[in-house]
């Protein structure tokens, strides 16, 4: 981790409802191959299914996977604290029931034959993943799926954030444990090789920015700089031909839950 002093720059403690938030969201998605390749995946999982009723996605964000997904159910919940990023879940997915509370505190109406949970244990303690992802696989009806979708630990993304912050997650320990408390289920850790383009060292240092917010950098005293960050990128992610590439790879834990009631 690197040994940080107090600077005039430091990284923004990016906010999920604030203005700078969805602008570096933005650069991300503009710029990195992960939809296109973690849709075609999903969408092969979910071929697989035996029933293809409910869908339900936790922690849906602006609703772009959950409007894809929802083409392949007959109902769609979506559970979005975000009063930003619900407005843009309303229009991707009008049909869709939006659930506006906390994952801790939300109560799905129904079970659902695939739930997703992509990219939000990162807002949860650590302590309490087993919790939320069990809850999850409570609401996974039998014969179904549950997705947990997390930055791979040895991402290009995840050693940055680490060498900034500290921190460093990992799906595979909750797996374990998971299979030693629910055997009767089948899991599976996949992996998916992803990327983050542009030819702008800026949008590059504001979508590291974004990344490296995986962390709860309103608890680092003193923050990281964006001069270190900006040289960081420079160093790690500059292309010879030009331009920067931010490597994020992803684990997805696949869990199917038995078709027993």
């Amino acid at each position: 981790m690197e040994t940080r002093t107090k600077d005039a720059d430091p990284v923004r403690v990016l906010d999920v409802t604030s203005a700078d938030y969805r602008r570096a969201f933005e650069l991300f998605l503009a710029g990195t191959d992960e939809k296109p390749i973690t849709h075609a995946r999903i969408g092969e999982i979910v071929a697989t299914l035996p029933h293809r009723r409910v869908l339900l996605d936790l922690g849906a964000g602006d609703g772009r996977t959950t409007a894809y997904l929802s083409r392949s159910f007959d109902r769609t919940i979506a559970v979005e604290p975000s009063a930003a990023m619900r407005e843009k879940l309303a229009t991707a997915c009008p049909d869709a029931l939006v659930l506006p509370d906390p994952l801790d505190k939300v109560h799905p109406p129904e079970r659902a034959d695939l739930v997703h949970l992509s990219h939000v244990l990162y807002y949860v303690p650590e302590a309490d993943w087993f919790t939320t992802v069990t809850r999850a696989l409570d609401w996974t009806a039998p014969g179904g799926a549950l997705l947990v979708v997390l930055q791979n630990p040895e991402s290009p993304c995840m050693r940055m954030a680490a060498h900034f912050t500290g921190v460093r997650y990992d799906l595979g320990p909750l797996a374990d444990r998971l299979r030693e408390h629910h055997p009767e289920h089948r899991y599976a850790l996949e992996t998916l090789d992803l990327h983050y383009r542009t030819p702008h060292l800026a949008e590059a240092v504001d979508v590291a920015e974004f990344m490296v917010n995986v962390a709860d950098l309103a608890t680092l005293d003193p923050r990281p700089s964006r001069t270190a960050l900006t040289a960081y990128v420079q160093d790690h992610f500059a292309l010879p031909t030009g331009g920067y590439a931010i490597g994020h790879t992803q684990d997805t834990l696949v869990i199917r839950r038995t078709a027993q009631a």
